[in-house]
C-alpha cells in the first residue's frame, strides 16, 4: 500500500498500536529489528532512529557506528500473530548516515538504485518467487531436530500431507499483511513445502521474501515445529530452492514474450545477460557451503543454459501468457539475501539489454540424463562456494553494483565458512552447526 506519513500516523492511532518495530536486513539476508513506542513514530519519520551498526554483521565498525533508521510508510503491515489488543505494526526501513546520506550497504537502497535504472530506460521488472522449506519437528526440550514432519512426496494431500494446515496458516497470515500467495503445496523431499507468489515490482519482492520467511518461522513454531531455508537439509533428499519469476514491461507492454515459442529481442538480451553475468553472481545466490550440495539433482541447474519449460535448466521459459509470461531463474536458495540477487539479476538483464547481448540457442534436453559429450560443452556454474565466490571477487560487473566495504565484508564472512567447512572431517556436521538453526 502506497500510505503517506500522515496517513501512518492516523492509522497507528485510530487502531490500538502500542509496539511499532523498525526492520531491516543485515548484509546476509538475515531480519533484524528495533522496537519503538507509538509516540516516538514521528521522530522516526523526520530523524530517523538510531542503532549500534557495529554489532550488525557487513555494516560498520566500533569507532564509526551510528547508523539510523528511516521507515517506509508505504511497508506498514499489521503482525497477525501478536495480540488484537495492543497491536504490533512492522515497518521497513531506509538506513542512513548521521549526516542524512544514505547507507551504501543497504540492500533496498542497491535494489532501488537497478529499479531507476530500469525506469530510466522505460523498463518495469516484475518479480514472482517460489520458495521451498522444510518442516521438522523438535525434540522433548524443544530443539529443532532432523525428523521431517511428514513423509509426503510432491503434491500429496493430507493424512499423508501434514504440513497442509501449516500452510493454510501461513497463506492466510501473508493476506492479512497485504501479501498475495497465488499457491501452495507439498513438495518432493519429506515434510518439503513450498509457497509460490503472485508477481509484485522489486522492491515489494525483496520486502515480501523476508516477510515471508518470518511468517514461515513463526507459523511452524506456533505449531510445535521447526521451519528450515537451509539449501540442502537432508542429503539424500530434494534441496530447496527460491526460483525467481522475472517479467519486463516497457510502455505497459510485458515484452517477454509475442507467442508461445516467441521473445522480443529485447527480452532475449534480458536473459542473455543473466547467463553472462550468472556465475559472477552465484556467491550472492548461493551463498552457503551448503547450498552446492543442491545443484545438479532434484531439478536443481547445474549449467549455464535455457529452454522452455525444461526443468533441467538454470532458466526456464514457462508456458505462460499476457501478463504470466516470463522467465524463471532456478539456482538461486532461500539463503540468500533478496535485495542484492534482485538487484545483481536486474543489473544484468539491463546490461544484456544495453549491449544487444544474443542468446543462445536453447539447450533441448534432460541435462540430468544427457550423455557425457553434450555436458562437457556447456558451461557450468561454480562447484562450490570457493569457486563462486572467487568468481565474484574478480568480477567488474559485481563490483560496479556493490560497494566496495560491502563486497569485502561478505567476502571476509564467506572467507571464514569456507575455512570452518575445509577444515571439519564431517562437512555434513559442519554444514548443519554452521546453517541449520540460522537459515
Amino acid at each position: 500500500m502506497n500510505y503517506t506519513m500522515s496517513e501512518v500516523l492516523q492509522f497507528v492511532s485510530e487502531n490500538d498500536v502500542k509496539f511499532i518495530r523498525l526492520a531491516f536486513c543485515d548484509l546476509f539476508g538475515k531480519q533484524r529489528n528495533i522496537s519503538i513506542m507509538p509516540g516516538e513514530l514521528p521522530r522516526a519519520f523526520q530523524t530517523g532512529i538510531s542503532f549500534d551498526a557495529s554489532a550488525v554483521p557487513g555494516f560498520m565498525n566500533v569507532e564509526e557506528s551510528d547508523l539510523f533508521l528511516y521507515p517506509d510508510p508505504g511497508t506498514l503491515a499489521i503482525l497477525p500473530w501478536r495480540p488484537s489488543q495492543g497491536r504490533v505494526v512492522r515497518f521497513f526501513c531506509d538506513i542512513r548516515h548521521p549526516d542524512g546520506r544514505g547507507f551504501e550497504g543497504d540492500g533496498r537502497s542497491i535494489l532501488k538504485k537497478a529499479v531507476q535504472r530500469a525506469q530510466e530506460k522505460n523498463y518495469v521488472c516484475k518479480i514472482g518467487t517460489e520458495c521451498e522449506f522444510y518442516l521438522f519437528q523438535l525434540d522433548e526440550q524443544g530443539e529443532p531436530t532432523k525428523r521431517p514432519y511428514d513423509r509426503a512426496g510432491y503434491m500429496d494431500i493430507a493424512p499423508a500431507d501434514r504440513g497442509e494446515n501449516v500452510r493454510r496458516e501461513i497463506c492466510l497470515t501473508l493476506e492479512e499483511m497485504g501479501i498475495t500467495p497465488e499457491s501452495s503445496h507439498h513438495e518432493q523431499g519429506p515434510g518439503q513445502n513450498e509457497i509460490v507468489f503472485k508477481y509484485a515490482d522489486a522492491l515489494a519482492a525483496a520486502d515480501n521474501l523476508v516477510t515471508f520467511q518470518s511468517v514461515v518461522k513463526t507459523v511452524a513454531a506456533r505449531n510445535g515445529l521447526y521451519a528450515s531455508f537451509m539449501p540442502k537439509p537432508l542429503p539424500d533428499s530434494s534441496g530447496s530452492g527460491l526460483h525467481i519469476n522475472l517479467s519486463l514491461s516497457k510502455h505497459g507492454l510485458n515484452i517477454f514474450k509475442n507467442s508461445v515459442f516467441e521473445h522480443s529481442d529485447e527480452a532475449e538480451s534480458f536473459i542473455a545477460g543473466i547467463q553472462s553475468r550468472i556465475r559472477e553472481i552465484t556467491a550472492f545466490c548461493n551463498p552457503l557451503t551448503n547450498s552446492y550440495a543442491r545443484f545438479g539433482s532434484f531439478e536443481a541447474p547445474r549449467y549455464i543454459t535455457w529452454s522452455h519449460q525444461n526443468r533441467s535448466q538454470l532458466i526456464r521459459i514457462p508456458a505462460a501468457s499476457g501478463e504470466y509470461a516470463r522467465m524463471e531463474l532456478r539456482s538461486p536458495d532461500p539463503s540468500c539475501n533478496p535485495y542484492l540477487v534482485l538487484a545483481l539479476l536486474l543489473q544484468a538483464g539491463l546490461e544484456g539489454i544495453e549491449n544487444g547481448l544474443p542468446l543462445c540457442p536453447p539447450t533441448d534436453c534432460n541435462l540430468y540424463t544427457a550423455p557425457d559429450e553434450v555436458l562437457r560443452g556447456l558451461a557450468a556454474l561454480p562447484t562450490s562456494l570457493t569457486h563462486a565466490l572467487s568468481a565474484a571477487l574478480d568480477s567488474a560487473f559485481v563490483k560496479s553494483v556493490l560497494p566496495a566495504g560491502t563486497l569485502a565484508c561478505f567476502a571476509a564472512q564467506k572467507r571464514r565458512e569456507i575455512e570452518l567447512y575445509a577444515q571439519a572431517q564431517d562437512k555434513a556436521q559442519i554444514d548443519e552447526r554452521l546453517y541449520f538453526t540460522q537459515v
